[in-house]
């Protein structure tokens, strides 16, 4: 077979030629991603190399030698590199082993038709080698597009550090990582940040079965736009609201099951660090004992002024609420859990006395209670105004025996959602 062969090199190089041609005007002329990325000589080029380096590979293997595999290697990292669909690449070049063995027969034929049986065993052989290229072709198309896409992660990250990290004032540099990110220069944004315990392993790309929204903005039939920057001290996602009200940024996080701080909503990407700041602070009132919910800093105001000032978060609980923590853990966590559930609904002793699935009349003791222990009347708003802050104070403190929170408030008290329907699209992680 390889004597075979060297007879009608000459022919088979001049039919390879004509092969090449063929397959370049039928690649542009059908494949719009080829046609976009390359010029007919330089395609017709390639295509023409890659059949001289198929029938060398036949003629090795035909000696027991192994296939050259470089040049396949190479072309799979460039395509790679230029952003060729692997499908494109692949399709051409099996396209092209199936024209190589028609020329190969024709030149044969031409030849010598009598010795065209002793060439069938070379299809199995041409077939192997067209093969071992097209797979070191597709090995190195996706080693180059993994280490691309780290390169493209890696950027993502550090665009998304200048924004939720940077200095307040810094325009220029947020404008500039913003309009890389495909941000608008106005627009609506907020940031969400997770809690460290619940997240998952760092990594460097969402784990969502729902791929992140393309860059553009959000519009109003879709969810916000999120950006999630993965940190080993917990997730931070800049949300890109659009026309979304702040409060749907609850219905985005709910499948996760996790607890998260919502910051205000901001309007140039320069004062993204701010709103990054503000929902780790928002984060903080949100206690562990109260499991998973999400808490918005502006519905959060006075639990985020006490969470601010621990120093004087401290103090505040010890003046106000010294003489109710100095109790037996029995008794400090019965007021405590009335006094919360009381101001939770209003004051409304009945409906506190709801909640605690209790009389109101001992509802009303306790709180007389808490009343002579504090030196506070519930009645003064200045004292209600204080012992609401302690109380918040106590909640954010992380205490070796947790306070009971009170049960979130009912319709008395509950915010109405004006949330669109739909569901989590971008989350960092599959719900638990």
């Amino acid at each position: 077979m390889e004597r075979i062969i060297e007879e009608i090199r000459e022919d088979l190089s001049r039919r390879i030629a004509v092969a090449a041609d063929r397959l370049a005007d039928r690649t542009l002329a059908e494949d719009p991603a080829y046609a976009a990325l390359l010029g007919r000589a330089e395609l017709r080029e390639r295509i023409h190399d890659t059949l001289r380096q198929a029938v060398e590979g036949l003629l090795r293997s035909c000696r027991g030698l192994p296939v050259e595999l470089a040049d396949a290697r190479a072309v799979g990292a460039l395509r790679a590199e230029q952003g060729l669909p692997l499908a494109s690449l692949l399709r051409t070049h099996r396209r092209g082993g199936r024209l190589l063995w028609q020329s190969l027969t024709e030149a044969v034929t031409a030849h010598d038709r009598a010795a065209l049986p002793r060439l069938l065993p070379a299809a199995s052989v041409l077939w192997d080698v067209v093969d071992r290229m097209t797979d070191a072709m597709a090995e190195s198309y996706h080693r180059t597009e993994a280490a691309h896409g780290d390169r493209d992660r890696e950027r993502r990250a550090a665009l998304l550090d200048v924004l939720l990290d940077g200095a307040d004032g810094a325009s220029a540099a947020a404008e500039a990582a913003a309009a890389q990110l495909g941000l608008p220069e106005r627009g609506r944004f907020t940031v969400v940040v997770l809690a460290a315990e619940v997240s998952g392993t760092p990594s460097a790309a969402p784990t969502a079965a729902v791929p992140p929204a393309p860059a553009g903005g959000s519009g109003a039939g879709s969810a916000p736009r999120v950006l999630w920057r993965f940190r080993a001290d917990g997730e931070v996602g800049l949300v890109e609201l659009g026309h979304h009200p702040l409060e749907s940024v609850r219905d985005l996080l709910a499948p996760l099951g996790v607890r998260a701080g919502v910051g205000p909503v901001v309007a140039a990407p320069a004062e993204l660090a701010r709103a990054h700041r503000l929902a780790a602070l928002a984060l903080r009132t949100a206690p562990e004992s109260e499991g998973p919910r999400t808490a918005l800093l502006d519905e959060r105001l006075p639990a985020a002024l006490v969470a601010a000032q621990a120093e004087l978060a401290g103090r505040l609980r010890q003046v106000v609420l010294g003489p109710v923590l100095a109790l037996p853990a029995e008794d400090r966590r019965t007021l405590l859990t009335t006094l919360g559930t009381w101001l939770a609904c209003q004051g409304s002793t009945t409906d506190a006395a709801q909640r605690l699935y209790c009389h109101r009349n001992t509802v009303s003791n306790r709180l007389r209670r808490v009343e002579q222990l504090t030196g506070r009347s519930l009645s003064d708003p200045r004292h209600v105004v204080e012992l609401a802050l302690a109380h918040s104070a106590v909640l954010q403190r992380v205490e070796a025996e947790p306070v009971t929170r009170p049960a979130a408030p009912g319709p008395r008290t509950a915010r109405t959602s004006r949330t669109p329907g739909g569901t989590a699209r971008r989350s960092p992680r599959r719900p638990a």
